[in-house]
């Protein structure tokens, strides 16, 4: 069992949120930085906090499933913050895997509602699987709905969380609709999702790349991990905002406001949380990680 599995979900959630209640500020992470290659990019995610320094080197290759390798490969490296000595090695493939829907489920214990009962994923990977995980962990799921690209794929996902293969459409129905994708256009209608509803959206980082369109966005009460970061490179914001269609002053707040309280959430229309991933996330449970494995 590596030291990520040993972690779990529990505990990599409250590794986030315990982070944000202690006061770090996700404004500051580092930018990241991306490096253009023949093959793809690489991805380099540096941070520190509360004792510890990390780098997350990550590799994108878009070729890779063709070949039957993943798409996103990554290694982690954990150092002590006052010497920059390596104390660990991870997996940081596993690594995303793990932060990026504790950090969802950080968001939605605020965002979603309490009695939340169906859960629509779009995407049949490894973050489609991760936000069922933790969408189940703070919320009664009850019915969870999966839609993908390749029906056989699809069908064996579905069959393995327990849920149904459903369409776009079936947003309409949905409490909880997680996109988990690599779409670089909406999955779906934005005007299907009623105002109870709560969408995370964490395919993609890339600015001219979004899963859902400018009308969930316009009518939608807007929470982000950082501004700075979803300015950066939120595609799903981005865009709307570069038509014109929202300013930047339509992000109600970031994570620590939402976890700290310092901004309420409005219940009179959809929540919509836009994850681009980001440095600090890798850091906090990297170190839990280490922690509870020392």
């Amino acid at each position: 069992m590596s030291a990520l599995e040993h972690l779990g979900l529990s505990a990599a959630i409250a590794a986030v949120e315990d982070a944000l209640r202690a006061g770090l500020d996700p404004e500051a992470d580092p930018p990241r930085s991306i490096v253009d290659l023949p093959a793809g990019q690489v991805l380099l995610m540096p941070g520190a906090h509360d004792g510890y320094a990390g780098v997350k080197v990550a590799t994108v290759a878009p070729g890779n499933p063709a070949l039957g390798l993943p798409r996103i490969q990554a290694r982690y490296l954990l150092f002590d913050a006052a010497t920059l000595s390596p104390l660990a090695t991870l997996d940081g493939t596993e690594l995303t895997s793990l932060r990026t829907p504790a950090t969802s489920a950080v968001a939605l214990t605020r965002l979603a509602a309490p009695d939340a009962a169906h859960l629509l994923v779009f995407g049949t990977g490894p973050q489609a699987a991760g936000h069922i995980a933790a969408v189940r962990a703070v919320r009664p799921i009850t019915r969870v709905t999966v839609v993908g690209r390749d029906p056989g794929r699809t069908e064996r996902f579905a069959a393995e969380w327990g849920a149904r293969v459903g369409v776009p459409d079936d947003v309409a129905d949905a409490d909880v609709i997680c996109c988990c994708t690599t779409a670089a256009t909406p999955l779906f209608p934005g005007a299907l999702v009623r105002p109870t509803a709560t969408v995370v959206a964490v395919g993609s980082h890339e600015p001219a790349v979004r899963e859902t369109d400018d009308d969930l966005v316009l009518r939608s009460d807007v929470w982000v991990e950082a501004r700075s970061a979803a300015l950066r490179e939120a595609g799903d914001l981005l865009g709307p905002i570069g038509r014109g269609v929202i300013g930047p002053e339509h992000i109600r707040g970031n994570l620590a406001d939402l976890v700290t309280g310092r901004v309420a959430p409005r219940t009179d229309r959809p929540r919509f949380f836009k994850g681009v991933g980001m440095a600090w996330q890798d850091l906090v449970v990297a170190a839990a990680a280490h922690r509870a494995g020392t």
